[in-house]
């Protein structure tokens, strides 16, 4: 069978609420990635038998930034590396407030305040969710990201009035000791599972381009699929000076569009939110990253870099036929996860 025939075809048995078999997976990790363009077709296939031409918008603020005792060696907040990353502890409640009225108004649909760090403080919980008691009702809907997190936490947040907790695997398992050294993987797995017994909506994902396989990318996207994960967040690696990948080669833009093409298939439903480095590494291929299954991307500044403006994010969809996503909420168990065969 041809290639696209071959990803049209598995694309309908995802659309049909059936998952890829073992060996349907190993056709995806073994794809040419020169042949990157005949895998878009079943990917937005089942984009938009999921979603719809609606994209999810989501903005971020970096509450607290920087001196963050892990090693991850991707990350230019650690103090394990000499970068030039900005340092300050959890911004003032007023100007967490004023970050996320910029989105007001505006058809972004969810906000996060992000803290650096392994875990945060009870206090910087408390003052989190102050920040979300004050900004009350909008349409926007609320996230947090601010490390390892136990129940009693994650009430406290859910009480505010966050729907949502991200906490990125950020690779798979078995390449996460090249990644990390300070915390393990089972670490993660847990704030993941303690925000599901808790009712919280779940927003996981990784990092790729820090030299993991094709066959990681699919054992991220399985160990995503089984933890149920609501919402997958794709950011590609921008080698940051310091850091122990500032020497990484460079993702290509065809590998970003297959690693998001896999994660399509092998997910099925979840939404898949494309954030940081999208415009770095997928070039002038930039846009072509909704086709390939994203569903939404992180629009305004990442946390120490600058990032796609919404008025410029807002122009590229409608020149793609795509609109911001009207709903403030996906109702849960609305798009269907598949189970593998």
């Amino acid at each position: 069978m041809k290639y696209p025939e071959l990803s049209l075809e598995m694309a309908r048995k995802v659309c049909d609420g059936r998952g890829l078999s073992d060996r349907e997976i190993q056709y995806l990790i073994d794809w040419p990635e020169e042949e990157y363009f005949d895998l878009l077709p079943g990917a937005n296939l089942i984009r938009r038998h999921f979603w719809g031409n609606g994209i999810h918008l989501c903005a971020i603020s970096n509450g607290k930034s920087g001196r963050c005792p892990e090693d991850c060696a991707f990350c230019a907040q650690s103090i394990h590396f000499s970068t030039n990353a900005p340092v300050y502890g959890l911004k003032p409640t007023d100007e967490l407030v004023k970050d996320a009225e910029v989105y007001v108004g505006t058809p972004v649909n969810r906000f996060s305040i992000v803290a650096s760090g392994r875990r945060v403080s009870s206090r910087t919980i408390d003052r989190v969710a102050e920040t979300y008691g004050k900004l009350g009702s909008s349409q926007l809907s609320y996230c947090a990201s601010l490390g390892v997190a136990d129940e009693d936490d994650l009430r406290r947040l859910k009480a505010a009035g966050v729907s949502r907790y991200h906490h990125n695997l950020e690779t798979a398992r078995s390449h996460f000791p090249n990644i990390c050294t300070t915390h393990t993987y089972d670490e993660r797995v847990e704030t993941i599972e303690a925000a599901k017994r808790v009712g919280l909506q779940v927003c996981s994902g990784g990092i790729f381009g820090m030299g993991e396989t094709d066959a990681q990318v699919a054992e991220l996207a399985l160990e995503l699929k089984r933890l149920r994960v609501d919402s997958v967040p794709v950011n590609f690696l921008v080698p940051v000076e310091g850091t122990p990948m500032a020497g990484a080669q460079s993702i290509t833009p065809q590998r970003c569009l297959k690693v998001t093409a896999m994660l399509r298939f092998i997910l099925g439903g979840p939404e898949i939110l494309i954030g940081g480095g999208r415009a770095d590494n997928l070039k002038h291929l930039h846009s072509l990253v909704f086709m390939a299954g994203a569903s939404g991307t992180l629009t305004g500044n990442y946390l120490t870099r600058t990032g796609e403006q919404l008025d410029r994010d807002l122009a590229m969809l409608t020149e793609l036929g795509l609109a911001p996503r009207g709903e403030t909420e996906v109702p849960v168990g609305r798009h269907p996860q598949p189970t593998v065969d």
